[in-house]
């Protein structure tokens, strides 16, 4: 196991542009760590700092507290599976499996012990014998794992691993990695991990904790719970959630909410608390808590059109020319019958009022 420590990193290219602007990070001893954001946030160019394959301008990178900077990635203690597997073609996965130990100068019997290990666990026996272009997608990644692992490393980094799965595969080799991340853990292994994407799905279901990104710079870093329930900026409150939060510009009046020609009443609690807050600010809602309501309460929009989910309708609805979404169990939404105006009530105790300067939220 190990932990790893960012401090004031920084990344620039040909001395004029700065991809990575002095974040810091601890990732603990035997965390699983996710980075996500959207393409170009530096999520992997961070990863490959961490890994050495991309030189660091500033700051530091402390893996068990030694400074690992100037250190080439075969002498830091970590281990990196890729997005396009990277195996070796003209070997067999065996031969794939055992590489690393062979030039570490590992003992014959130690490796065959370390493959008959890392091939069971993995349930990849049966392709030992095989070259990679025989294997499927799922079977190439799993060795590709397998490859890292048997290198007992402190630290695992992912790059975009399952980015070119179909959806079905992707999701069993997410539980597969999380399964055996946990595996690890249990047996005392080496199980820190560090995974870049940029699938939020894969993010918020495998991480222990989340760093989101954006343009270099760390927005929040939080449990996916905490995330969700509390984002602490507009770009995290957009980014986490599927469908996205409802972000709309609003002004505060007193205890009311003023959205166009509409009001909302907020709680006691919170109208104290926004009391001396910006004017003009942006409210947040996220779909799920907004409920179907009668004529005259809520909020009134022209519905678009309707996504049926199974157990679940998206609705779609003009709200004075801005496009608002809410989720609604399918038996609610066949009480609506045909109707061209819905009306949906926000639960008060879930607002979310942003500041529309800088971003922050005003209600945590």
């Amino acid at each position: 196991m190990a932990r790893v420590e960012l401090k004031n990193l920084e990344k620039v290219y040909g001395g004029a542009f700065k991809a990575v602007h002095g974040i810091n990070l601890d990732i603990e001893d035997g965390e699983f760590m996710v980075f996500v954001g959207p393409s170009g946030c530096a999520k992997s160019t961070t990863l490959r700092m961490v890994a050495g394959l991309e030189e660091i301008t500033g700051g530091e990178i402390l893996i068990d507290g030694e400074r690992v900077n100037d250190l080439p990635p075969g002498k830091r203690s970590i281990a990196m599976v890729f997005q396009n597997y990277a195996l070796y073609p003209h070997m067999k996965v065996r031969g794939n499996l055992a590489f690393g130990l062979k030039i570490a100068g590992t003992p014959k019997a130690e490796i065959e012990a370390a493959i008959a290990q890392v091939a069971r666990m993995l349930e990849i026996e049966p392709l030992l014998d095989r070259l990679p272009k025989q294997l499927s997608g799922g079977q190439a990644q799993r060795v590709a794992l397998g490859r890292a692992l048997i290198k007992k490393p402190g630290v695992f980094l992912f790059d975009e691993p399952l980015s070119n799965l179909d959806a079905q595969l992707r999701a069993s080799m997410r539980v597969r990695i999380t399964d055996l991340h946990r595996q690890l853990k249990a047996e005392g292994l080496s199980s820190t991990v560090i995974y870049v994407t940029h699938d939020q799905t894969e993010a918020m279901t495998m991480g222990d904790r989340i760093c989101v990104m954006q343009a270099g710079r760390i927005m929040q870093v939080a449990t996916p719970k905490a995330l969700y329930n509390n984002p602490a900026n507009l770009f995290v409150a957009g980014f986490i959630g599927s469908p996205e939060m409802n972000l709309i510009d609003v002004g505060l009046e007193g205890s009311e909410i003023v959205i166009g020609s509409q009001r909302l009443a907020l709680t006691p609690e919170l109208g104290s608390r926004l009391a001396a807050r910006p004017q003009q600010s942006v409210l947040g809602l996220r779909p799920q808590h907004m409920a179907l309501a009668p004529e005259g309460q809520g909020i009134s929009a022209r519905l678009k059109h309707a996504e049926f989910m199974g157990h679940e309708v998206y609705l779609h609805a003009d709200f004075e020319g801005r496009t608002l979404v809410g989720v609604v169990s399918a038996q609610d939404f066949e009480t609506l019958g045909r109707t061209e105006r819905i009306h949906l009530r926000p639960d008060a105790t879930k607002l979310h009022i942003f500041d529309r300067a800088d971003g922050r939220n005003l209600t945590l």
